[in-house]
């Protein structure tokens, strides 16, 4: 089983359609998992995005925020729009993808909250969410049993730019949102919590500086470089060197009225 899996925080999917089929027509990705879509599920341009090639479309959305779409050539079967933290947020969708074996392929779209602009848990209600979903989602990962066993992906904007690596200054960033030390440790939970193998650092060195979001306030983002690696796809265990390639398609920071994040293209051959 070959296919090609992206992911790409869209920042308003109605807003920037033509972003969307400008990707899919040039990059022809098999599955296409996508955040922040910005509108409920009656509001998704479904129609226009099957016409790309996308028979099979789940979405979770929600009016004005958040939400998600996992846009697919391949069947699946939906799982789970799982609420994580019990506030109402479209930020999960699962399927089961058809075709991969006897042992069932999961593949789960997550955006993670944004957390705001102040990293204290105590001031800002909405970094206090941020580190309540990413302990709750690894209690719910590491409450699953057969850790070696299950095959799963996970795709999205995880918000959190882990490594120092990860971000054009470790020191400066110390103390932003997306690169604390509370964060990176909470995510790390979510990693250890089921082994999860992160697929972009399989294709590119820790060492070496990785980005996937630029902030508009840039006005020359390609000359500054002030990126953070926001955006991740990993995998169990039981698919470690199924990902046979990588890609950060960072051109698409220059297409017109385009997202802050820039797409991310693995591929994949399931034994």
């Amino acid at each position: 089983m070959r296919f090609r899996l992206a992911t790409w925080n869209i920042n308003s999917v109605r807003l920037r359609l033509d972003l969307v089929s400008r990707f899919v027509r040039a990059h022809r990705p098999d599955m296409l998992c996508l955040q922040e879509i910005k509108c409920i599920e009656g509001k998704f341009p479904a129609r226009e995005l099957g016409a790309l090639g996308f028979p099979h479309i789940a979405v979770a959305g929600q009016k004005g925020y958040h939400g998600v779409a996992t846009l697919s050539r391949l069947p699946f079967t939906l799982m789970e729009r799982r609420d994580i933290c019990g506030r109402g947020h479209a930020r999960h969708l699962s399927v089961v993808l058809e075709g991969g074996g006897a042992k069932p392929l999961v593949l789960h779209n997550v955006y993670v909250p944004a957390g705001g602009d102040i990293p204290d848990p105590a001031l800002n209600e909405k970094f206090r969410h941020k580190l309540e979903f990413l302990e709750a989602l690894a209690s719910w990962f590491g409450a699953m049993r057969g850790r070696t066993k299950i095959r799963m992906i996970m795709a999205g904007d995880l918000n959190v730019a882990p490594l120092p690596t990860d971000v054009w200054s470790h020191r400066q960033l110390l103390k932003v949102v997306s690169h604390t030390p509370a964060e990176v440790e909470r995510l790390e939970r979510v990693q250890a919590s089921h082994g999860w193998v992160d697929v972009m650092r399989r294709h590119v060195p820790a060492e070496k500086k990785l980005f996937t979001w630029w902030s508009y306030r840039n006005r020359d983002w390609r000359a500054s470089n002030r990126g953070r690696r926001l955006d991740h796809i990993w995998m169990t265990p039981a698919l470690d060197g199924a990902a046979r390639a990588m890609t950060v398609l960072d051109e698409a920071r220059d297409w017109p009225r385009t997202s802050d994040h820039v797409p991310v293209i693995a591929d994949f051959v399931i034994e």
